[in-house]
């Protein structure tokens, strides 16, 4: 359900604004309409801090599970202020991109100067005083050995190391004298490898003693929240400021804002009681830009997060998260369609829930158990396990199980054309609740002939028992459902203009072709619902029989050779499976079922102006 919203419009004083908005944050109940907001450099700079302060609780979390940080945090001094345990954090991190970046170099360059072994430098330099020029080379094994005894002949050559493909080796020269030699030459080492490693070993103490500021820091870390948030407040009010709208040679501002209408009486007393304030409350109209909140129960609730990936609805329409959300369940089930990968996401779900009691992974937990509580009964119902047939075990031979591979294809058609029904029969009540009766003619002729069609048609070629007496393809009555249907969708599909056949006719036959052509791709769509299910369970069955075919006979080599191929086999089909039943039902409800529906969405979100939790 979308909450109500009250629109309020705001004259005020210039100098007032600033503690204006402070009060509004304080209430936390106003969304202020900021739209055309363009950034000053302040503004980007704040912006800018903000995120880095976001990198940085990132970076001590991830730094106080490794080794004794966390103890070193405990016992570090806490900074003055969130500000400067935020500038100390810019300097160490500074401080360690540089000692990881000379790390990674130097790491590269032993990689060059391992084959080389440890050599003195100066010697190297000594020889070249005296007028003998060292060259280090490297040549592919086959080159060295075909073309050394002609390389002999003009230069000393040594060979200093080989691998299986690679010779290294070094050729002596005079000063001038060219070298003609099928290799690559490397630049002269500044230092060997001990030196190298000698330095990735001090650049590493470095790194551990940055471990001391980075204690302290972490130690210090609600402190940066706090100023994360004050910051997070500050860019709030400088959109605010920045897009009112300046009056009377800029002493007065005016500004747009919306409240829920449940709480707006909240709002209506702090207007009343502040002073110099002029404020005019209404409705929101169509033309306005109103902000979206959702309000549902707690189930639908779960689901929001799956319709907020794509879009809210707009304002004045219709929300589809309770809609389509059981939809949802049983499009995840049948895609894993496996009561043993159901029993895993079961464990996972609890498990979260129990990690998370409150917040967005809590409601993600409760989303992975309802799906997995799904995958769990359908895949019972299809009697797989694992991969395994339940019906073939004896004692589960007297039970029924569903087909899956022999007869949901034609399911997945009707279960995608029960979807796509329910999406029409919602669009005609959404249009008609927002636009009137001319206008659901066009949308409501299609939804009798698709509902009628399938009614007379697709249930008999569903089962042949399930005829409705009186309502076959040649009754009366459908045929008569189905004129009524075209007639409404080739003389009544455009609102101000039914007494104009022509104009009627032509965008009739235009509309029909489209909803002919559309329907079938939306109904195919629904496929991916088999195909999903049966791959998953083919791989399961593969993992299997591989593990069957691949164990030896002996009965311990059988286990451990079986159990690892299966581990390994599973998991991977349910990682791959689990993505699979996540995206492909999202997509059935994003494109076919938000589109019949007449889903439109919103261009933004309700987001009161408001104190800033420094956990946010």
């Amino acid at each position: 359900m979308i909450a109500r919203m009250s629109k309020y419009n705001f004259v005020l004083f210039a100098a007032q604004s600033e503690d204006f908005i402070a009060r509004l944050r304080e209430l936390g109940l106003v969304d202020i309409t900021t739209t055309g907001w363009e950034p000053t450099e302040g503004d980007r700079q704040l912006m800018i801090d903000i995120e880095a302060m976001a990198k940085a609780s990132n970076f001590l979390a991830q730094w106080r599970t490794v080794g004794e940080h966390a103890s070193m945090a405990e016992q570090s001094a806490k900074y003055s202020s969130g500000r400067e345990a935020f500038e100390a954090y810019e300097e160490a991190a500074r401080q360690a991109a540089a000692h990881h970046a000379e790390i990674g170099r130097m790491e590269k360059l032993c990689e060059e100067l391992r084959p080389w072994g440890a050599f003195d430098v100066k010697a190297i330099r000594s020889l070249a005083e005296q007028g003998i020029v060292m060259h280090l080379l490297t040549a592919s094994r086959s080159t060295y050995e075909k073309e050394l005894a002609a390389w002999s002949e003009q230069y000393t050559i040594e060979e200093i190391n080989r691998s299986e493909s690679t010779i290294w080796f070094v050729a002596l020269t005079a000063p001038g004298q060219e070298l003609s030699i099928d290799a690559q030459e490397l630049k002269a080492p500044q230092f060997d490898i001990r030196e190298a490693e000698q330095q990735i070993a001090r650049e590493q103490e470095a790194l551990n003693e940055l471990d001391k500021s980075f204690a302290r820091i972490a130690a210090s870390e609600a402190e940066m929240k706090s100023y994360a948030a004050a910051l997070k407040e500050q860019l709030q009010g400088a959109r605010v400021e920045a897009t009112a709208e300046r009056a009377a040679d800029g002493t007065l501002l005016v500004m747009e804002g919306w409240a829920e209408t449940a709480t707006s009486k909240q709002v209506d007393a702090l207007l009343e009681e502040y002073p110099n304030v002029i404020y005019l409350k209404s409705d929101p109209t169509p033309e306005d830009n109103t902000p979206v909140k959702l309000k549902n129960n707690r189930f639908a609730r779960i689901f929001e997060m799956i319709g907020d990936l794509y879009a809210r609805p707009k304002y004045g329409t219709l929300d589809l998260t309770p809609f389509f959300a059981p939809f949802y369940m049983l499009f995840f089930g049948i895609c894993l369609n496996d009561a043993g990968y159901g029993l895993i996401l079961l464990c996972a779900g609890l498990w979260m829930m129990h990690k998370h009691r409150t917040g967005m992974m809590a409601r993600a937990a409760w989303f992975a158990t309802l799906c997995a509580l799904s995958t769990t009964l359908f895949g019972a119902f299809c009697g797989s396990f694992f991969g395994m047939s339940l019906g073939e075990f004896e004692c589960f031979k007297g039970i029924p199980f569903f087909d899956f591979q022999g007869q949901f294809f034609g399911w997945a058609l009707a279960i995608g054309m029960v979807q796509i029904i329910f999406g029409l029969a919602i669009n005609v009540y959404v249009t008609l609740r927002t636009f009137g009766v001319k206008y659901i003619f066009n949308t409501l002729g299609w939804l009798i002939v698709l509902l009628a069609g399938s009614l007379a048609a697709g249930l008999p070629m569903m089962n042949e028992a399930w005829v409705i007496p009186g309502f076959t393809t040649d009754s009366p009555i459908f045929l008569g459902a189905i004129g009524v249907g075209m007639f409404m969708m080739l003389f009544l599909n455009t609102p101000g203009k039914f007494l104009n056949p022509f104009v009627n006719i032509g965008s009739g036959l235009w509309n029909l072709y489209n909803n002919i052509t559309g329907l079938l791709s939306d109904v195919l769509s629904y496929i991916r619902l088999f195909a999903i299910g049966l791959s998953g369970g083919v791989l399961a069955l593969v993992f299997n029989q591989l593990a069957e075919g691949m164990a030896p006979e002996n009965i311990v080599g059988k286990v451990i050779t079986m159990a690892i191929i299966l581990f390994i086999g599973h998991a991977i089909n349910l990682f791959m499976s689990t993505i699979s039943s996540f995206v492909h039902p999202m997509r059935l409800t994003f494109v076919e079922f938000y589109k019949n529906a007449g889903f439109e969405m919103a261009s933004r979100n309700f987001d009161p102006i408001r104190k800033m939790d420094n956990n946010e």
